[in-house]
């Protein structure tokens, strides 16, 4: 069975809570059958990926999570399987829901073991269902608890997590304890934003979601602050050129930086802006490179500069300023960046402009657009990059109120968030973006985006994806591993290019 489109809307725990509750009392779909849809749906997982599975271990907690594991172990005994549930609680001792669905898998000689402080034998078993902890989690796991997870993960069988991998905070994407580490998860009734930030696509593995038939018009009857950005919704703001326009009418992109030993970083950037759209782009950077950036891409107008009054006449003639892919922190990098933050133009401040603007507390008056990584998200709000990453959506929006403008917040389920706007969350990427030059391509494509009339944070999103979606098309025939910045510009001209044109970029 094919995998339901992953919503838009994005929600945290009592989100999903709310939509739950509007099912049963709004649309009278009964608790007890939202549950059956939830095994059903998850016990089809179970047989798609693994054919060959006998004897299913099914851990299950006290919570509608273990009703969930009940149905998929009462199924699996239909099925001619040997379940096993691991329950930390009797089912005489669950409540509502949960309770009704153990006592009918009893009641059909499903084998169910209470556990106490023993450490469950896996052994016997070919594959583990995580239906422990659910959504409610707050906080790091309960001592027993952390060893019966650790238990899971070590036993070396495949893991389908029922909703989400037990130990995952459904709100923030952050594992603090120990967490299931599943191949599979089902998730169920509404997206649950940690699932796709943080350690979230990590701890899930491959993630199906299921609206168990939840009616569409109460699915989107829930505000939700945080969403997904879908490429489908960028020609509205990029429309198709006229067939009179010229390069005038797309902007001008400035890139300064490229300090010693860093003219890969301004030409990454340059191109990328130049690919994605930018009428004209030009490079601000040491004298020493101009030659050679200039052999490498002769389309891109290149200036050396020896002190930050040399900037004037370039950053007269710009619309949107790049500003800080190899800058470096030394007096010229500095001196550079302050004229940059003067000049009042869009800008799009990264990498040693963020280090130089968390160490000298410089400010600026235009809009803009700042795409740090957790280490330098940490050093912007004087915390630590584990505090960065242990609420991501705390950090991106108290990072954006600080600085009163855009801001990228890179990792794993990329976000973006502005002074005045909501959240959106980039669900594309591979880890073998992990290399150098990836962020300078992204804030050139931003760069351009910005110069071809977005507003920032429609530039951030929809420049986050594209630069996302790129990578995962450059790995499809080769792989991830060896995956370079450089890589990815082919995919960012047809993406942009394909969905404006209405074709399969």
């Amino acid at each position: 069975m094919p995998a339901k489109e992953f919503p838009q809307m994005l929600h945290n725990a009592a989100g999903v809570r709310e939509l739950d509750r509007r099912a049963i009392e709004q649309a009278g779909i009964a608790g007890e059958t939202l549950m059956i849809r939830a095994g059903e749906a998850a016990f089809r997982r179970l047989q798609e990926h693994w054919p060959d599975c006998r004897q299913p271990a099914i851990v299950c907690g006290a919570g509608n999570n273990g009703g969930d594991g009940y149905v998929v172990a009462l199924l699996a005994l239909r099925a001619g399987l040997q379940p096993q549930v691991y329950a930390t609680l009797g089912p005489g001792e669950l409540k509502g829901d949960a309770r009704t669905m153990a006592e009918r898998a009893l009641d059909d000689g499903v084998p169910v073991t209470v556990l106490s402080q023993i450490r469950p034998d896996f052994s016997n078993h070919d594959l583990i269902v995580d239906g422990l902890l659910g959504t409610g989690l707050s906080g790091p796991v309960r001592a027993g608890q952390a060893v019966l997870i650790d238990t899971m993960n070590q036993s070396g069988l495949p893991l389908l997590a029922l909703d989400i991998p037990s130990g995952l905070s459904a709100d923030t994407g952050a594992a603090s304890g120990a967490a299931v580490r599943a191949d599979v998860t089902v998730t169920f009734v509404g997206m649950k934003r940690g699932l796709l930030t943080g350690a979230g696509p990590a701890l899930c593995g491959q993630l199906y979601f299921e609206d168990l038939a939840i009616p569409a018009e109460i699915q989107q009857s829930l505000e939700a602050d945080c969403q997904r950005v879908q490429l489908q919704d960028l020609p509205l703001l990029l429309p198709r050129r006229r067939r009179d326009a010229h390069k005038g009418d797309h902007g001008h992109v400035l890139v300064v930086g490229g300090n010693h030993g860093y003219a890969g970083a301004v030409m990454l950037a340059a191109e990328a802006a130049a690919r994605s759209g930018a009428g004209l782009t030009s490079v601000a950077t040491r004298p020493a490179h101009v030659s050679a950036l200039i052999s490498r891409r002769p389309e891109i107008m290149v200036r050396g500069i020896e002190q930050d009054s040399d900037l004037a006449p370039l950053l007269a003639r710009a619309s949107v300023v790049v500003c800080g892919p190899g800058l470096g922190q030394d007096v010229w990098g500095l001196a550079l960046l302050r004229a940059v933050l003067a000049s009042h133009l869009p800008l799009v401040l990264d990498a040693d402009a963020l280090n130089l603007i968390s160490s000298h507390q410089l400010q600026w008056g235009s809009a803009a657009v700042l795409t740090p990584h957790p280490g330098e998200a940490a050093r912007l709000l004087d915390g630590s990059t584990a505090e960065v990453q242990e609420d991501r959506f705390t950090a991106v929006r108290a990072l954006a109120g600080r600085y009163q403008s855009t801001v990228l917040l890179k990792g794993p389920g990329t976000l973006i968030a502005g002074p005045s706007s909501g959240l959106a969350l980039v669900q594309a990427g591979n880890p073998g973006m992990a290399s150098g030059g990836m962020g300078d391509v992204l804030s050139g494509i931003i760069g351009a985006l910005l110069a071809q009339g977005l507003a920032p944070f429609d530039a951030a999103r929809f420049g986050a994806l594209v630069h996302a979606m790129a990578a995962d098309r450059a790995v499809l025939h080769q792989g991830e591993r060896g995956l370079l910045a450089t890589d990815l510009m082919p995919h960012v001209r047809r993406l942009l290019n394909g969905i404006i044109n209405g074709i399969d970029g």
